[in-house]
């Protein structure tokens, strides 16, 4: 197993500023590095839950976290629950939240987790492994035309049909090879990406209901943010960082409505944007750790 490497760590600390006895939320520890970061700098009295849906990762931020004592929390959640682990432990508001939306190294290079066609497993691709519906649920359950929209709204596959056809052809699967070798029948390997990179991403995305997850607690976080308080997001491919461009576009902007002949609505913005353009990892990162190529950081401030 490979050790995990914390993508754009010092951006993602230099951003959210941490201080001396200041309150913090890594809604995504993963492999910890983020979580890490802020309770070093923000030492010697400030605090930090650490929020994760994957029980393997908790296990090892926990571990990793040990050392700062009654300093780090460390829970089982998703990022939709974390404001409310967050308030149980008299948390609230923070001065600074980061949401890491890629998986860890451990879980790509984990074959019993599902989520890597380089590797052969079981077809499971969830986040928590004690709920929910797994890849080859969903594959096995779905008609063309649903596996079709899942193939072209996560994942922006070319010829999402005929891809979507040679999956229900092949069923019934249940492993991560058997859903590659159906991608592959129709859609051969041509230049450097793998045909089946955006497949095992939608399904991913599916099974974990990623985006709308996403997209209601953006919000929820930056309600939680003292003012002046900082939210960091990193996100992965394309779909993510538009769902996060959105929702800081609309945060930061006033909006002006008419519902009605003489009625005028004015909504105040919530947030000023750090990163005005995203920021993206530098080179000798990237060379040191490919998978963080695809990475876009974006900020934003709580108003006062």
């Amino acid at each position: 197993m490979n050790v995990h490497l914390t993508v754009m760590r010092n951006e993602v600390l230099d951003a959210l500023q941490p201080r001396d006895g200041g309150r913090y939320l890594d809604v995504t520890a993963g492999g910890g590095g983020h979580s890490e970061g802020l309770l070093e700098r923000s030492g010697p009295s400030g605090r930090l839950l650490a929020t994760d849906a994957d029980s393997i990762a908790v296990s090892m931020v926990a571990d990793r976290l040990q050392p700062f004592g009654p300093r780090a929390t460390v829970r089982q959640s998703w990022m939709h629950d974390a404001i409310s682990m967050a308030r149980d432990c008299g948390m609230l508001p923070l001065d600074g939240i980061v949401a890491d939306l890629g998986f860890s190294s451990n879980q790509m290079d984990n074959e019993a987790r599902g989520f890597s066609f380089m590797r052969e497993g079981p077809l499971d691709m969830r986040f928590d492994q004690t709920r929910g519906v797994s890849a080859a649920e969903l594959v096995n359950g779905s008609d063309v035309r649903e596996l079709t929209t899942i193939l072209r709204l996560y994942g922006e596959v070319d010829h999402a049909r005929r891809v979507a056809e040679a999956i229900w052809a092949a069923r019934p699967l249940k492993t991560t090879a058997d859903l590659r070798d159906a991608v592959t029948s129709v859609a051969p390997r041509s230049g450097k990406i793998h045909p089946a990179t955006q497949v095992f991403q939608a399904f991913r995305i599916a099974v974990n209901d990623e985006l709308k997850r996403l997209s209601d607690t953006l919000p929820v976080l930056v309600d939680a943010l003292v003012g002046g308080g900082r939210l960091a997001v990193i996100s992965f491919h394309s779909l993510e960082d538009r769902t996060v461009k959105v929702a800081f576009r609309n945060a930061s902007a006033e909006v002006t409505a008419q519902p009605g002949f003489g009625d005028q609505t004015i909504r105040k913005p919530t947030v000023t944007l750090v990163t005005r353009k995203p920021i993206y990892p530098g080179e000798q990162e990237v060379h040191a750790n490919p998978r963080a190529r695809s990475a876009v950081l974006r900020v934003v401030e709580k108003l006062l």
